[in-house]
Order: structure tokens, then C-alpha cells, then sequence
């Protein structure tokens, strides 16, 4: 599975360095669905304890920009493999955007100013 996400980011890094559009155009929902299940499953195989303690990282791409959401995640992850399946998603959810003509709202998502660990997972407390 990390060969194939790999494999995938050197595609779109290719992409973005060429005027052929076959490749960003064929983005679809059910790519991004798996992209974000495949992240959301990455944090959730980490527990977390207090002497761990937990962070957060911007998630999606709004059209008017900024991230849709912040995943909490503990911080026993990978934080480099973490950060660039994101900046991949975020990425392949911008080129959609794009794409597509998506609108959405303007709103300001903010990161959450106070994280937890609460029965061995991270979440936000407030």
C-alpha cells in the first residue's frame, strides 16, 4: 500500500510539472474517499497516552481555501509520512476543486486549541 501511495505522489508531482490535464481531471470522489480513509486509519492505528500526548494537522482543501477540518492524531505517528499523505490528499482535493467548479462555503475552520488524550485516543477538547 505505501509503494502504491508513493507511486501515486510521483504522479501527481509529474502532473504538476506538465500542461497534459488527463491525469488531474481524472480525480474522482471515490479516490479522495480513499485517500482520506487510508489517513484517517494510519492515525487511528496509533494510540495515545499522556506521556505521548497528541497534535493536529490542517485536512482537505476548501475551493475558497483553507482545510475543511483538523484531524487529531497522537503523536507516535510518523509525523513526515503523516504530513505528506495529507499534503497529497490536500493536493488531489484542490486539483478536484478545480476540476470540477466547486464551491463551499468561506468559513474559517480553526485548529483546535486544546487536544487530549481520552480512552487512548486523541481528540479535541473543546
Amino acid at each position: 500500500m505505501k509503494l502504491l501511495t508513493k507511486l501515486f505522489l510521483i504522479v501527481l508531482l509529474f502532473q504538476s510539472f506538465q500542461c497534459d490535464e488527463d491525469i488531474a481531471t481524472s480525480i474522482t470522489v471515490e479516490m479522495l474517499n480513499e485517500k482520506k480513509n487510508e489517513i484517517k486509519e494510519y492515525i487511528a492505528s496509533f494510540p495515545c497516552d499522556e506521556s505521548i500526548g497528541c497534535n493536529s494537522i490542517a485536512f482537505g482543501s476548501k475551493p475558497c481555501g483553507g482545510p475543511w477540518e483538523y484531524l487529531v492524531f497522537s503523536n507516535a505517528v510518523d509525523l513526515t509520512f503523516l504530513e505528506n499523505e495529507v499534503e497529497l490528499y490536500n493536493e488531489m482535493e484542490h486539483q478536484f476543486n478545480i476540476n470540477t467548479g466547486a464551491t463551499s462555503d468561506c468559513a474559517v475552520v480553526l485548529p483546535p486549541t486544546e487536544i487530549g488524550c481520552v480512552d487512548g485516543v486523541c481528540a479535541a477538547l473543546d
